[in-house]
């Protein structure tokens, strides 16, 4: 048994003879503090600050105190976008979904850092006055040389890098507006032709109840809509349909009916009584020459 238990082992034999004999009482080994008065001195509080006030001109101390300059429109629309982009950072990220968007810290930076601009934005609206009013010149003359903290041309760099990267933004949201555009105007090209495929179509039927005899009705020709089709192309189409068919059945459609066969209207006799002339051949429909026939095909297709 070493000497440091050994006196341990003492100490506490002592204490318990002591605890036994009535020696030791509770709260003993607690030191009472009494409750701290705070003196609110207005007469010594006014006496120190006239003490350490310093009299001097507002020229040597350029201190304003100001309320925040109004939120600029364009300031306004850079926090709503901030505020949407963070909103939807907490919907994806589950361990910030328990800050919401005016609580979360970093949004919360975002608000101070634009209070700070806004209180130095006010303070120069007031400062810059005051100063013209005693003919103090605020912009540094272009001779002027002094050592700063980045160079001229850094500066410009940043500049540039800053108007380039402004620049890009605007390229990209143009590029969206013009594919918005061009897809409406798809819709708008498509929409325009099935509306002139669905007037042609029911021009067209309007055209082929007149050609059957169903209708009388050509008022639909009169319609700006319906100008570039004319009687004489609607001639033109009798023509070829009559020529080349307009559809449905075609097979068969020459061979003679009974009807047919029996009806003799358009039947036509001879000039001359007998019927032949010299050589024993017909002279009432004599068929025209090669030349003849040529020139009267040509008057058709005219």
């Amino acid at each position: 048994m070493s000497s440091s238990d050994s006196d341990l082992s003492d100490s506490d034999v002592e204490l318990q003879e002591a605890l036994a004999d009535g020696r030791l009482k509770p709260g003993l080994n607690i030191v009472d503090q009494k409750p701290k008065q705070f003196v609110n001195n207005t007469t010594g509080l006014n006496q120190k600050l006239e003490e350490i006030k310093s009299s001097l001109p507002w020229i040597e101390l350029l201190d304003c105190v100001n309320k925040q300059a109004p939120l600029a429109p364009e300031m306004a629309a850079q926090m709503l976008e901030q505020e949407q982009k963070r909103e939807n950072q907490l919907k994806n990220n589950k361990k910030l979904q328990q800050f919401a968007p005016t609580d979360d810290p970093v949004l919360n930076d975002f608000k101070r850092e634009m209070m700070f601009h806004r209180q130095a934005q006010a303070a120069v609206q007031e400062a810059i006055p005051k100063l013209k009013a005693m003919d103090i010149a605020t912009k540094r003359p272009d001779d002027y040389f002094a050592e700063m903290a980045k160079t001229d041309a850094h500066m410009q760099k940043i500049r540039e890098h800053l108007m380039q990267k402004q620049q890009q933004q605007q390229r990209s949201e143009r590029v969206k507006q013009l594919r918005t555009q061009r897809k409406e105007g798809k819709m708008i090209q498509i929409q325009t032709k099935l509306q002139r495929q669905q007037e042609k179509k029911e021009m067209m039927d309007q055209v082929k109840k007149v050609r059957k005899g169903l209708s009388k009705d050509l008022d639909f020709l009169d319609g700006k809509k319906n100008k570039a089709i004319s009687r004489k192309s609607l001639e033109k189409r009798k023509m070829r349909d009559k020529k080349f068919g307009f559809g449905g059945k075609k097979k068969g459609m020459k061979m003679n009916t009974k009807e047919s066969a029996a009806d003799i209207s358009e039947y036509k006799r001879s000039g001359k009584p007998g019927g032949k002339g010299k050589g024993g051949k017909a002279v009432g429909n004599k068929r025209p020459g090669k030349n003849r026939r040529a020139q009267n095909k040509a008057k058709g297709r005219r």
